[in-house]
């Protein structure tokens, strides 16, 4: 019944295991204030149930062209990154066409372009999380129809230098997947909107609405209207539109104070990481860190124990021994690092 292609296939698995201090997942840790979910069941009340939603996401898409500063016909809202993704892989080139992504990075990128069946031309990183020049000259000689650049990177925090996106540019259709733009102010939107062969996505995902699965794909207005014929009809919620609305023209400063507070958390962070022995954390630009251990799954399992859940990223290519770590509250860091002092006290007595 099912394709070969499918069978060889694995499912994405997240980690659930239940700890009171999440950090594994890159999630703003502030939720909603009461008073602005109070304000929200006003909105839901003027929703009308029996309908289904704006196919083209009208309203939102205003609200979130003042906020990328682009016109309403630059985007299309997707539910979540991930539809985006998929659109961008079955509309840019052939099937049979191969994926340029650089690894480590974000997982759905190959999960994706496995499930369609096409081929993927890895760039390895170098030390430093940089491209290696030499794989990515050999990838692009492959002639891929499309690559996936995140920036900054996801496992590994750090941004890729302007001029191997460039190189890619000239070579290849190019999607920056900007999903932790917030958290270091590195855009190329202006870009986009320009330029036929580049698009960008973001995510309202990171900032705090992340149960909205809200997504946008940014490109120019011929590339959007292209593109946009391979949405489905009603693929954003009614909710999730209008809740999304309401919160971005209405609230949009707290959630910018919260991202300021979240970014001086990560300068602090590093610094108390970074004094534990044991440990080497990297640099980030986004709202997480890349740390290496002795033993990634003693220390992962350890945290667990005492209440605190992060990602062990062992399994992915030249990571091995690697947790990525979301900057969490104050209280939820200082934990952290309590917990990490203990676990390196037992680990080098």
């Amino acid at each position: 019944m099912f394709s070969k292609r499918i069978k060889l296939l694995k499912a994405y698995k997240t980690e659930t295991t239940p700890c009171h201090i999440k950090l594994s997942s890159n999630e703003n840790p502030f939720d909603l204030e009461e008073s602005v979910k109070l304000e929200l069941l006003e909105v839901i009340k003027n929703i009308e149930f029996n309908r289904y939603p704006d196919p083209h996401a009208t309203k939102l898409r205003q609200t979130l062209s003042k906020l990328y500063e682009v016109e309403p016909e630059n985007i299309m809202v997707c539910n979540g990154s991930d539809e985006a993704i998929q659109y961008l892989m079955l509309g840019i080139g052939e099937l049979d066409e191969g994926v340029l992504i650089p690894r480590p990075t974000f997982p759905m990128y190959e999960v994706i372009a496995n499930a369609l069946g096409k081929p993927i031309y890895d760039v390895d990183l170098d030390e430093n999380f940089q491209m290696n020049k030499q794989t990515l000259q050999k990838a692009l000689e492959k002639k891929p129809s499309i690559a996936f650049i995140s920036n900054p990177n996801n496992p590994t925090g750090n941004l890729f230098r302007d001029e191997d996106i460039a190189l890619i540019r000239k070579h290849t259709f190019t999607v920056v997947d900007e999903a932790y733009y917030d958290f270091c102010g590195k855009t190329y939107i202006k870009d986009a909107i320009k330029d036929d062969n580049m698009a960008v996505m973001r995510t309202l995902s990171k900032i705090g609405l992340a149960s909205l699965r809200v997504g946008a794909l940014i490109g120019t207005k011929e590339f959007i209207r292209e593109i946009s014929k391979l949405k489905m009809p009603f693929n954003v919620s009614y909710t999730s539109q209008a809740m999304a609305d309401y919160i971005i023209s209405n609230h949009i400063d707290n959630i910018k104070n919260q991202i300021k507070v979240l970014i001086d958390e990560r300068h602090r962070l590093k610094e108390a990481l970074s004094d534990i022995k044991g440990i080497k954390v990297y640099d980030s630009c986004a709202n997480f860190f890349l740390i290496k251990v002795n033993d990634a799954d003693f220390i992962h399992k350890s945290l667990i124990q005492k209440g605190i859940l992060t990602r062990n990223i062992s399994y992915l290519p030249n990571l091995e021994n690697h947790i990525r770590i979301s900057i969490g509250k104050k209280e939820e860091n200082d934990a952290l690092i309590n917990a990490l002092k203990e676990i390196a006290q037992q680990v080098y007595l």
